[in-house]
């Protein structure tokens, strides 16, 4: 049930620059082929892959070489029915109970689906500010409250959890976590928490009252020794870090105790080419070490032996919130990256963005 595959990763790895689109990019919208800003996705040991299609409120199965998805939660319209989703951020598969545990973000409650010809779900964990999930091998479930700035952990049967890392406060101390929205965690139980604010990966050890940094933490920015609000994390055997670097739209390496990292996939602009991402989200593996990411700008998903995969949907948005379409007037290429109001005006986006998705007209009034 872990994010990453049990599978090891060679050290000296590498992956194909150029993916094919394996779900999704047939625009955004609600058709069986098509996605609408997905945010996460899950990789099941046959390649199945899962996506949190927010725009949607759904999660989508799309299974190997499918040319179609399959709506396997909600798809009932934004709501707090049992039947409904708001926005999910998030899902794993519990392979005990073979259901799916979804985090349901603006209905503040994580939610368990079952697998086969589920209709609705049973809140387990309610009133949490939901973003990230993951399971460890004892069936513990730890789930990221991204407005207590903590990581809580459930064991089975615990409906109150317990702090693992953060709960502090927002900040930047060893102790703090700033807006987390990602959690991993190893076989030795260390967990590691993507921070969006603080821009760096932190290591909390079993038991730890502080988080170590693993990635990052060198303030936003472009260079290797940087991230730019970074978002899924994926940690290999060797302690190997592999992360999203939404702002800088590459997934960078960074190996056990190193000071700085190494693109791994993309950071060629943003845009829509097969080598390219555009803010990308969530990332995992497969048991094969091919490499998955979720790229929400473009939204489709796309794979290239040991390559990646993008969930992408190449569409300059009507309804819904793309980046290059309010900050660019062809839709096509972002103006210049050096331009501070440009910068300044896309982070204020991104952060609308990220919480929500507003339709286009009200943020353009807003912005």
């Amino acid at each position: 049930p872990l994010r990453a595959s049990s599978t090891d990763i060679h050290p000296n790895a590498k992956w194909s620059q150029n993916g094919i689109t394996v779900a999704g990019g047939n625009g955004d919208g609600s058709g069986t082929n098509q996605l609408s800003l997905p945010w996460s996705l899950y990789v099941d040991d046959d390649q199945t892959i899962y996506v949190a299609d927010q725009g949607n409120h759904c999660i989508v199965e799309w299974k190997s070489g499918a040319t179609n998805g399959k709506v396997v939660a909600g798809g009932n319209g934004h709501g707090n029915g049992a039947h409904q989703l708001n926005w999910p951020r998030d899902m794993i598969i519990d392979k005990e109970r073979d259901s799916l545990i979804i985090s349901d973000r603006w209905n503040k409650r994580v939610v368990r689906w079952p697998c086969q010809n589920g209709t609705r779900g049973e809140t387990i964990i309610s009133n949490i500010a939901c973003w990230g999930l993951t399971m460890d091998d004892n069936g513990s479930l730890y789930v990221v409250d991204v407005e207590k700035h903590e990581v809580r952990r459930y064991k089975i049967g615990d409906t109150q959890g317990t702090v693992v890392a953060g709960g502090n406060g927002q900040g930047n101390r060893p102790d703090q976590l700033s807006e987390p929205h990602y959690v991993f965690v190893d076989r030795d139980h260390s967990v590691y928490v993507s921070g969006y604010e603080n821009h760096r990966v932190t290591k909390w050890e079993e038991g730890a009252k502080q988080g170590i940094v693993v990635a990052g933490g060198q303030g936003e920015g472009t260079s290797l020794t940087q991230l730019s609000y970074p978002q899924g994390v994926v940690v290999d055997q060797l302690g190997t870090v592999y992360v999203t670097d939404h702002g800088n739209h590459r997934i960078m390496r960074w190996p056990k105790g190193a000071t700085q990292g190494s693109v791994i996939v993309g950071g060629n602009g943003y845009e829509a080419q097969s080598n390219q991402l555009a803010c990308p989200t969530g990332l995992s593996f497969d048991r094969h070490g091919n490499l998955y990411v979720v790229d929400w700008g473009n939204h489709r998903n796309q794979n290239g032996s040991e390559y990646w995969i993008c969930v992408k949907c190449q569409t300059t948005a009507t309804s819904y919130l793309d980046l290059s379409v309010i900050v660019c007037e062809d839709h096509t290429h972002l103006p210049d990256e050096t331009d501070k109001e440009v910068l300044e005006m896309r982070q204020i986006l991104k952060r609308k963005a990220i919480e929500g998705s507003s339709p286009i007209d009200r943020i353009v009034e807003e912005a």
